[in-house]
């Protein structure tokens, strides 16, 4: 017998109980209709959005100015000075772990795998000879991008392509290490995803990740924008205009990019899920209202080699800092080593431990 059959002998004869049940199962339905028809209309928004980009992760320079002063002396804490270097060294660390001298990888959310080529050039120099990085991508365009790129690169016996959708994608085979570069914050389903990623990964194997933490669009949080609305009245005017949306905004205003596509449409859940499924190895977390100035919407505005706008940039970083020490305000960007067991020291960036950096709402 069925949990709901008495519920429902029950009901039998009382008609007004039949005739609310009949209503909410039709609404129930209705709206798992409407997510459904809502998701594959963003789907095919994301498709079509990265159907022709070829340079995925082009960034203002006012951003190399920023993370080559900022964030590099952070990553270099781990021997490394660039992200590229961060995975590869922790993916080629995951297969001397797990004694595998001949690794596959899983990347997540490779799109064009310009990442992934380079990763591969870094890890055969290293001395990994025997490798291949699955790149799993829902989109057919980026993947053929990245096809092209690995064949160009003379690296298509290491590099391999998946299209699938991470939402719901399940793996068929075992992986020695997982990574995921800026697409995270793209993941409506990440409780499936890291669940996955759990069964998928060798038990001693690393996952790797870089991403947004923020709150959900890319908004930021109260606190956060109030102190970004005090740095945007010394702006100049010119440096108020959105190039992204193509507006001037003489107030800045708090965007939700996530209502159309998937951009940040579940950034702020990421760091609490991952806690409570992995333990940490590394864990290096930064920003907050420095990424408005120094990302495409208005970061095109600045100048890299102009003393105003350095000194602006330094000031709201060192603003970044000291509120992040404080608890005054959590981080937007995450740079991460996880995983399944405990068996190795945990290192947190400037004592910034994972659990305080998480912003409940």
């Amino acid at each position: 017998m069925f949990p709901g059959y008495e519920i429902l002998r029950r009901l039998k004869n009382n008609v007004p109980a039949l005739r609310w049940l009949h209503a909410r199962t039709r609404l129930a339905a209705r709206s798992i209709r409407n997510d459904e028809e809502n998701y594959q209309v963003r789907m095919a928004q994301e498709t079509r959005a990265y159907k022709d980009v070829e340079d995925i992760s082009f960034l203002p320079q006012i951003c190399h100015y920023w993370a080559h002063k900022y964030v590099r002396p952070l990553l270099e804490e781990y021997g490394v000075s660039h992200p590229d270097q961060f995975f590869a060294k922790f993916l080629r660390v995951s297969a001397e772990r797990c004694q595998d001298v001949a690794p596959t990888f899983l990347s997540i959310g490779a799109g064009n795998c310009d990442t992934e080529v380079r990763i591969a050039k870094l890890m055969k120099e290293a001395g990994l000879s025997r490798f291949v990085i699955d790149c799993l991508d829902m989109n057919p365009h980026t993947l053929q991008r990245g096809r092209e790129l690995a064949e160009r690169e003379g690296l298509s016996d290491h590099i391999a392509f998946v299209q699938g959708d991470f939402n719901k994608w399940t793996a068929s085979r075992q992986y020695t290490g997982v990574m995921a570069n800026q697409s995270l914050h793209h993941v409506v389903g990440l409780e499936h995803l890291f669940d996955e990623v759990k069964s998928m990964l060798n038990p001693r194997g690393y996952f790797v990740v870089s991403d947004m933490i923020g709150r959900n669009g890319h908004q930021r949080w109260p606190e956060a924008l109030d102190a970004l609305h005090r740095f945007w009245q010394e702006l100049p005017r010119e440096y108020r205009y959105n190039v992204q949306l193509r507006r001037h905004e003489e107030m800045y205003e708090n965007w939700d990019c996530s209502i159309s596509g998937f951009e940040g449409i579940r950034s702020q859940d990421i760091l609490p899920l991952l806690i409570d499924r992995f333990n940490f190895r590394i864990f290096i977390a930064f920003g907050n209202v420095i990424d408005i100035f120094v990302d495409r919407g208005f970061g095109h505005n600045f100048k890299e080699d102009q003393a105003w706008d350095q000194s602006f940039i330094d000031r709201v970083h060192a603003f970044d800092e000291e509120s992040l020490q404080t608890g005054a305000l959590t981080p937007t960007h995450l740079m991460a080593v996880m995983t399944m067991q405990n068996d190795e020291p945990a290192e947190f960036s400037r004592g910034l431990e994972p659990a305080k950096c998480v912003r409940r709402p």
